[in-house]
């Protein structure tokens, strides 16, 4: 007989991962603010958008350590706590993704896209913020699954699932036509090398956010 995640825990270690998907959620905002202005070199608060970054992940890092020093060995749970883990260190690396990628950016003496790559690489940054914000919808709709083990509330988590799988694929697309038209559009060997090393840190965000979705599969499966 399988047990209602609440009744083993007076907190629930979901609700420890819903609040840190939520800091990841927040970081949304403030990498797409910061990857915006960077492009069009309008980064008047680039800098600040990237301290904004790094304070949520140190955030999320003391969410993270709280969750991993309280489950008390011998405590019964309706997933295996490696699982859980793992999934933990798969969202986790989505933060260490964006913060990565807005080091990367800051190394660059002077902001900007080339014209020519603003468009795909804007969408580039679409296609890897959506990832951001669903993973605190599906957190929340598995600690739902796992009070109930209602089949149709696995369903929905399913579906988000799927869409970050989708997305994911939609970044590798767009990470290899981005990298087609830099090397056919760029002859400076420090820009090519600065544009194709920020192209593949956008896309490791949309890639970690995949495997935690993979992660969340593996322990809602029957």
């Amino acid at each position: 007989m399988r047990i209602p995640f609440a009744k083993l825990f007076v907190t629930s270690p979901f609700d420890g991962l819903l609040e840190h998907a939520l800091k990841v959620k927040e970081c949304a905002w403030a990498f797409e603010q910061a990857t915006e202005c960077f492009v069009a070199e309008q980064c008047l608060n680039f800098e600040e958008f990237r301290k904004q970054v790094h304070a949520l992940e140190n955030e999320a890092d003391a969410i993270k350590r709280r969750i991993r020093g309280h489950l008390p060995k011998g405590t019964l749970l309706p997933v295996e706590k490696f699982q859980l883990f793992r999934y933990l260190r798969e969202q986790d690396h989505v933060l260490d993704s964006v913060k990565d990628t807005l080091e990367w950016l800051s190394f660059r003496p002077q902001p900007g896209i080339p014209v020519d790559l603003q468009k795909n690489f804007m969408l580039l940054i679409d296609s890897v913020i959506d990832p951001l914000e669903d993973l605190s919808v599906m957190v929340e709709e598995a600690k739902i699954y796992f009070e109930t083990f209602s089949e149709a509330q696995r369903v929905k988590v399913k579906e988000i699932i799927r869409k970050l799988r989708q997305k994911e694929h939609e970044a590798d697309k767009l990470e290899d036509l981005l990298n087609r038209e830099i090397f056919s559009t760029i002859t400076d060997g420090v820009t090519v090398f600065h544009l194709v090393m920020l192209v593949e840190k956008i896309g490791s965000i949309a890639d970690h956010a995949e495997n935690a979705g993979d992660m969340m599969r593996a322990m809602i499966a029957k």
